[in-house]
């Protein structure tokens, strides 16, 4: 197993299944808490909440704190609760995302949205969220709280970011690195963190798994970013261009009106404030981004950060776990090839 994701054009594919393999049996017990934890006398609510929650999702931030109680030969079983109370934090963001992006796919099926209306994903998405907070009360730990708790701030605070952001041209890279280490990163970190506070290890062990969650974090949502302009909807689980037609100015765009001329500059200026969001002008966006390789610096900034989270892994010991962790972020690089 390669230390570095250099060789990744040298090596078979990437995969996220000696993770998966890893924690199965944690994550069957995980999924029966969510299973139990999403039911309600209102059947609405395990009904939409069902549609999302079980629609194909890779379930990697649950599993990464699975794979992080392995790494550290935890042996309880407080990780299953809480690895749930995580899966439940993503699930409520998603739900209130599609809300306020408007969008029509997710995870390559309808969104709840579109099929039950706005209120309902909002408040389902509410009901979700409150479940989490009563896992993670049960748990009994103040610090798992206030870690997990913390986390679900600072993504709403990344989402109230990205919102103002919104078809503004003078966002810079620092500040688009700041919302997606808040609505992405920060539950990444939060999911690997507190599996090192339920096996009671030293702080530097806290910080070193919060250094490789938050730095996967970042380099899976620069690919995300990069391969809006690169994939199809059938790849992404999502219509292709929905960030350029949304207005969102995410690295790819950020890189190519840096460096485009002043023809390229009006063009962006006018799709950015929504006044160009056909299929042709989306397929003259992808060609401005290609001209300015603003994919492939971006990929290279994600494979920075990847390789960042790997260096954190260095303080454990090696293992079938340390192992499947590394690959995940080769994973997490190599969709985009």
């Amino acid at each position: 197993m390669s230390a570095t994701i250099h060789r990744l054009d040298n090596r078979p594919q990437p995969s996220l299944e000696p993770m998966v393999q890893l924690v199965a049996q944690d994550m069957n017990l995980v999924n029966a808490v969510i299973l139990d934890r999403m039911q309600s006398e209102i059947p609405l609510i395990p009904e939409l909440a069902g549609h999302l929650i079980a629609g194909g999702g890779k379930r990697m931030r649950p599993m990464l704190t699975l794979a992080s109680a392995k790494l550290l030969g935890y042996p309880g079983n407080r990780h299953h609760r809480l690895a749930a109370a995580v899966e439940f934090i993503h699930t409520a963001t998603l739900l209130h995302d599609d809300v306020v992006d408007g969008s029509d796919l997710r995870r390559g099926k309808r969104t709840a949205n579109l099929i039950w209306g706005n209120p309902a994903s909002v408040l389902v998405g509410d009901f979700l969220f409150s479940r989490s907070f009563e896992l993670m009360v049960e748990d009994g730990s103040l610090k798992v709280l206030k870690i997990l708790s913390s986390a679900s701030a600072i993504i709403a605070e990344g989402e109230v970011n990205q919102l103002t952001a919104a078809r503004r041209l003078d966002i810079g890279e620092q500040r688009y690195l700041d919302i997606i280490g808040a609505k992405t990163a920060a539950l990444f970190a939060a999911a690997c963190r507190i599996a090192a506070v339920v096996a009671e290890r030293p702080e530097a062990e806290e910080a070193a798994l919060d250094a490789y969650g938050r730095n996967l974090g970042i380099a899976f949502q620069l690919v995300d970013d990069a391969i809006d302009y690169v994939s199809d909807a059938d790849t992404m689980g999502k219509d292709a261009g929905d960030d350029f037609r949304e207005g969102k100015m995410t690295l790819p765009v950020i890189l190519a009106f840096a460096r485009g001329s002043e023809e390229d500059r009006r063009f962006w200026q006018a799709a950015i404030h929504g006044h160009r969001t056909s299929d042709a002008d989306f397929a003259q966006a992808v060609s401005l981004i290609r001209g300015a390789r603003a994919v492939e610096d971006t990929l290279a900034r994600a494979r920075h950060y990847g390789q960042r989270a790997i260096d954190a892994l260095g303080l454990f010991a090696g293992g079938k776990a340390k192992d499947a962790m590394i690959e995940a972020v080769e994973f997490a690089i190599g969709r985009a090839y």
